[in-house]
């Protein structure tokens, strides 16, 4: 698709996993960036809207990362002044699977009934789940990771083609009005996720299948909101009916390319360390 001049680009939850990527992404193509985040130069905390207006004014494109808690009524007072500040287009990372075939999640509602140049993006699970603290990488490096997945299938994708299809969708023309839902190339379940790590780093992993209810427990001891911990838990016992067994094509669609598969992550992230108790 055809690239279309664009001002500086505000990236939300430009430390986080994908929204970091965003940001390095557009720099490296020559692109004007405001990166933001709670910890960053540019304080943005969705919890005090006194940094909403700082981050927004003069940029003419958003990278929005909701958190799952934030209400619609959030959001929309977030679109609305995004819209007011003079923001042309917005770049919404939602969820794959969570809206009605063909409609609209409602924490997709804001960005759609803006009357900006919206794109969504529906991802599965991230490759970069097995080596976050706040997801999986501590129970990785202690053998075990029990979760309510079972032996479904989950086509997991990396965050870089994720960032990829961002960076596409706020710098190019033809993406305004489109859903894309993102997957990797093969859907796994968790216990061959284990294993490919497993393979390339040496060691024996292994995936216990608990229920959801003492999976929210879990999570909520590790620090984890209850809402936080209902809906991961809902959804890998989703993962476990068979409910994510699919494969997607937005990254074909938008970069024309396939998805990066998880063998070629976990071949890249291994000798980083991160997956062995002692770092080596």
């Amino acid at each position: 698709m055809s690239s279309t001049r664009t001002g500086e680009i505000l990236v939300l939850g430009a430390s986080g996993k994908t929204g970091r990527l965003v940001a390095e992404r557009l720099t490296a193509l020559g692109h004007s960036v405001r990166a933001a985040s709670r910890s960053s130069a540019i304080r943005f905390d969705w919890d005090d809207t006194s940094t909403w207006t700082p981050a927004l004014a003069g940029v003419d494109a958003v990278f929005f990362v909701p958190t799952e808690t934030l209400g619609l009524a959030e959001r929309t007072a977030f679109v609305d002044q995004a819209k007011a500040a003079g923001v042309r287009r917005i770049v919404q990372l939602s969820v794959r699977g969570v809206a009605p075939e063909g409609g609209f999640h409602p924490t997709e509602e804001a960005v759609t009934r803006s009357g900006l140049e919206w794109t969504l993006l529906r991802p599965c699970w991230f490759n970069q789940d097995f080596a976050a603290p706040d997801f999986f990488l501590t129970e990785v490096l202690a053998g075990e990771l029990a979760t309510p997945a079972g032996e479904g299938r989950e086509p997991f994708i990396d965050a870089a083609d994720i960032a990829a299809v961002a960076v596409a969708a706020l710098t190019e023309e033809g993406h305004a009005g489109r859903a894309y839902d993102l997957s990797g190339p093969q859907a796994l379940t968790f216990a061959e996720a284990l294993d490919v790590i497993g393979a390339a780093t040496g060691r024996t992993l292994r995936h216990r299948h608990i229920g959801g209810a003492e999976y929210r427990e879990v999570l909520i001891a590790a620090g984890a909101s209850a809402d936080d911990a209902r809906s991961i838990a809902d959804f890998l016992e989703g993962v476990a009916k068979g409910a994510d067994a699919y494969l997607s094509t937005g990254v074909q669609e938008v970069l024309g390319r396939e998805p990066r598969t998880f063998e070629s992550y976990v071949q890249a992230t291994a000798p980083t360390g991160v997956w062995t108790p002692d770092g080596r």
